[in-house]
């Protein structure tokens, strides 16, 4: 009897098999594209000449081969291959998968399970895995179209290696095509401009290209269309992207930069881009929100409330009038005062932090709850800043052999201009009552 969630492909013929899953690479060197991990000094590629495989977490968009990869490092290693998906998998059902590996691995046969969406995993199912991740019961490679350091446990992540995996350009997809036409055995029908549009279709997904090329090899004709029948025919519009490939990371990019250079037509621009090709909302309203602590900040507080307000209303209204949400926080943002004083002095404070590794508090402020601790000095001396003048004691907080540090500098913009006003009133107090 076969073991729950064994994807060993069944001898029993259950008809015509999907395109997609006929042109399924046989060995890892069939496999399109994704040279910067599969390519001989690149990361899998090492790996696999060394004998030593370890976990694995490939983060890319659908498509582009995360699963076929899984497989064929089962076959390449040696390793029972087992599928699972973490949106239809439960905490007993996972039990029931690890207890399998357990016994095989008693026989002398290792597992790699490979789980699909793993960023869908709450905290408490990942830190289940850690156990037969590191007594080898299991070699996990997870799956996810989401940023592992923002999805995955720390604990996960720190034993796996995060590879990252690209869309299919379009001299990749149209190498797949071809594959296609030999398995068919006949060309598509359609001319020059409608072939290359057919590949701009697929958005570097390989999967959706495949289906997209199932569907146009069933159509009678019997002459060549061009790219006005083809975008009638599959009722898709054949959006343009430049010869080099727009892709997720660029248009966020354009997105992101579009905000910081206040400019909203194109930051809405990217923004509907970016939806119009399928891209997450959620995931965009995160990286919105991480504009307006990066780029925003203090300049306007009230940024951040916005964002945060456009999402919850997204999540509330769902798709597609929850965009508009969204597009209304995109335009804020690009119309707000810029300022990234705060970001530039967190990184300035964390680089001190590093620098001074643990010094102490100076002891007049820190608490003294035992009397040994008041012998010692503990609370002496501490100014209680609410009886000070002006409210303000300008104690040195910093520890007594480090230099006092000057992180924060606000801008001259937005309400940070009013901040910068308040650093610079308590930085004459403190000079005028002498302190550091």
């Amino acid at each position: 009897m076969a073991d729950l969630f064994d994807s060993t492909p069944s001898d029993t013929p259950l008809g015509p098999r999907p395109l997609a899953d006929r042109l399924r690479p046989k060995a890892l060197s069939e496999v399109i594209g994704q040279q910067q991990v599969l390519g001989p000094d690149a990361p899998l590629g090492t790996m696999l000449a060394s004998g030593s495989l370890s976990s694995l977490i490939f983060w890319g968009p659908p498509g582009v081969g995360k699963t076929t990869i899984a497989r064929l490092l089962a076959d390449e290693t040696d390793l029972h291959f087992v599928q699972i998906s973490a949106i239809f998998t439960g905490v007993p059902d996972l039990r029931k998968v690890f207890e399998a590996a357990k016994m095989r691995r008693q026989n002398g046969k290792g597992t790699l399970l490979f789980v699909d969406e793993i960023h869908r995993f709450n905290k408490a199912q990942q830190d289940g895995f850690l156990p037969y991740m590191e007594d080898g019961t299991i070699l996990l490679v997870g799956a996810t179209t989401e940023n592992p350091s923002f999805e995955l446990n720390a604990a996960v992540l720190s034993r796996s290696q995060v590879l990252i995996l690209t869309r299919l350009d379009l001299k990749d997809l149209e190498l797949l095509a071809q594959r296609a036409e030999k398995d068919l055995g006949k060309a598509l029908p359609l001319d020059g401009p409608a072939r290359e549009a057919l590949l701009e279709m697929a958005d570097g997904d390989g999967r959706a290209l495949l289906n997209l090329i199932e569907q146009v090899a069933a159509w009678k004709t019997d002459t060549k269309l061009g790219v006005d029948d083809l975008t009638k025919r599959l009722m898709k519009r054949a959006v343009k992207y430049d010869k080099s490939g727009d892709e997720h990371y660029n248009l966020i990019s354009a997105l992101h930069k579009s905000v910081r250079g206040s400019d909203p037509d194109a930051a809405l621009y990217w923004f509907a881009r970016m939806l119009a090709g399928g891209e997450d909302p959620r995931f965009l309203a995160r990286r919105i929100t991480r504009m307006a602590v990066e780029d925003i900040g203090l300049a306007d507080p009230q940024a951040q409330s916005v964002c945060l307000q456009s999402w919850e209303t997204y999540e509330r209204l769902g798709s597609p009038e929850g965009e508009l949400a969204l597009a209304q926080a995109v335009t804020y943002l690009a119309l707000a005062p810029k300022s990234n004083a705060t970001y530039v002095a967190y990184k300035g404070a964390v680089a001190a932090a590093k620098q001074t590794g643990s010094e102490p508090p100076p002891a007049h402020i820190l608490n003294a709850p035992t009397t040994l601790m008041k012998e010692q000095g503990f609370g002496a001396g501490y100014n209680y800043d609410h009886d000070a003048e002006d409210g303000f004691s300008g104690q040195n907080y910093f520890p007594e052999t480090m230099k006092r540090g000057i992180y924060y500098i606000p801008v001259d913009r937005g309400f940070e201009r009013e901040l910068k006003k308040r650093v610079d009133f308590f930085a004459g107090l403190r000079a005028k009552r002498g302190k550091n």
